[in-house]
């Protein structure tokens, strides 16, 4: 299951920031530049050049969803375009990936649309997209421990789905874990994950960019080493999303791919995958990029009406889409980039907007996280304004599962969240215990 020469493969850190030139091995334990800017990691394209598109193609149609591992997963299925040095008996893996394409037919169909798909992201481990890159991450710590690093435990900020991606994959390595949550405003089954995986679980009295700048304090002086997509290992297990996109569509790129952006590091991610299939000829095109912002987080929404001439940052107000309540992103740098390089767009959604529309699609067979209602939002906004047209080709990304947040929807079909008039509402009707009774609900909602 893998190609001849693979020692040939390389990766390393180097500087995001083309004026530093500054680079790192993989098993150093270092999160920025030498001038401060993010790293990224970079692969050593001529090495994997050597191989045509067909036979990259034909080895990862061939290993996905196999049992041979750790080949099978979906991510580890490109082994070589991921972290290529690693040995297999250190890859910490359950299986992510190889998520469900969902032609949204019936959705797609309100917005006048006929190609319209949702990349079922959250169908995964801990249910969220976060799985892709925390096998990454906890795989080459689990390496560096092995060999020797002065590694005690690894640690996150989370809005609640990394937090359960850390703990998880963190206890199947038997590796200590801690989160920093910011508290009461992450969902109880978010919250519960890490709890149950044995996770030390702080609850502090900040938001999310608190939490991000406790723990890099707490990194900079301690053997803990830091788990969140500053740290582009992660970014290297979400950009094979893209891959697997092209892939199920026999190595066609979708016109248009909409993505809920918060940190914002899974924007550049899924860039950085389409970027290097076309590198490699593995397909001909970008596809463009959609980043969807709920209105009370959008910092990203509001430089991009400037033209990304400035950024500013934000004091993010509540938002039921919590994972991406963010008003200071980390890779806000990265995003721009990926935006340009795919004359990209940001759209932004209201609460009732982005509540009313998950609600929606989720009468045509979905299940959606609110932050699946943001993207939704904004492509029914984008069509609207003919930016994404009819004929188009276009990939929503869902990045979390709905089952992690029934608070939120038990209160929309309940009536009780604020702001939001719940136009989609469809709360448990009480009946009798009578045949009439319950035939009259019937006829009620239903001719028969």
């Amino acid at each position: 299951m893998t190609l001849p020469d693979t020692a040939n493969f390389h990766a390393k850190y180097r500087a995001f920031d083309d004026s530093d030139v500054s680079e790192y091995n993989l098993d150093q334990i270092v999160y920025r530049a030498k001038n401060g800017g993010l790293l990224e990691v970079e692969h050593d394209m001529d090495a994997l050049r050597k191989f045509d598109p067909a036979q990259w193609r034909e080895l990862f149609d061939r290993r996905s969803g196999r049992t041979v591992w750790p080949y099978g997963s979906g991510v580890w299925s490109k082994k070589e375009w991921v972290l290529p040095n690693l040995p297999d008996e250190d890859v910490v893996s359950m299986f992510e990936g190889n998520s469900n394409l969902f032609w949204a037919e019936r959705f797609g169909a309100q917005l006048g649309m006929s190609d319209l798909w949702v990349k079922q992201c959250g169908n995964s481990h801990t249910g969220s997209f976060k799985d892709l890159g925390m096998t990454v991450l906890v795989s080459q710590v689990n390496n560096m421990i092995k060999n020797g690093a002065d590694i005690k435990a690894v640690g996150c900020a989370s809005t609640g789905d990394t937090s359960a991606a850390l703990g998880a994959y963190c206890a199947a390595a038997g590796i200590p874990s801690i989160v920093f949550l910011p508290a009461d405003k992450i969902s109880t089954a978010q919250l519960v994950q890490p709890i149950a995986n044995g996770s030390l679980v702080l609850s502090l009295d900040t938001d999310f960019d608190g939490c991000m700048k406790l723990i890099q304090e707490v990194v900079d002086e301690y053997p803990i080493y830091l788990a969140n997509s500053m740290n582009s290992l992660r970014l290297e297990g979400q950009k094979t999303v893209s891959i697997e996109i092209a892939q199920q569509f026999d190595w066609n790129v979708p016109d248009w791919i909409v993505v809920p952006g918060g940190n914002l590091g899974n924007v550049y991610a899924f860039y950085k995958g389409f970027a290097m299939m076309k590198e490699l000829g593995l397909t001909d095109k970008l596809p463009r990029m959609a980043v969807a912002q709920a209105e009370n987080a959008n910092p990203l929404y509001l430089s991009y009406l400037n033209d990304f001439n400035d950024f500013n940052p934000v004091v993010a107000k509540q938002t039921y889409a919590s994972a991406i309540q963010i008003g200071d992103p980390v890779s806000i740098h990265r995003a721009i980039r990926a935006l340009r390089a795919t004359n990209g767009v940001v759209e932004q959604a209201s609460e009732e907007e982005i509540m009313d529309v998950a609600a929606r699609a989720d009468r045509t067979g979905m299940f959606n996280c609110p932050h699946t209602g943001v993207a939704l939002a904004a492509l029914e906004k984008l069509r609207q304004k003919n930016v994404i047209s009819a004929d188009e080709r276009v990939v929503v990304v869902s990045t979390a599962h709905g089952l992690k947040f029934t608070d939120s929807k038990v209160a929309y079909h309940e009536k009780k969240l604020d702001n939001c008039r719940s136009q989609y509402a469809n709360d448990v009707k009480r009946v009798e215990p009578k045949v009439g009774s319950i035939i009259d609900s019937i006829r009620a909602r239903i001719e028969i």
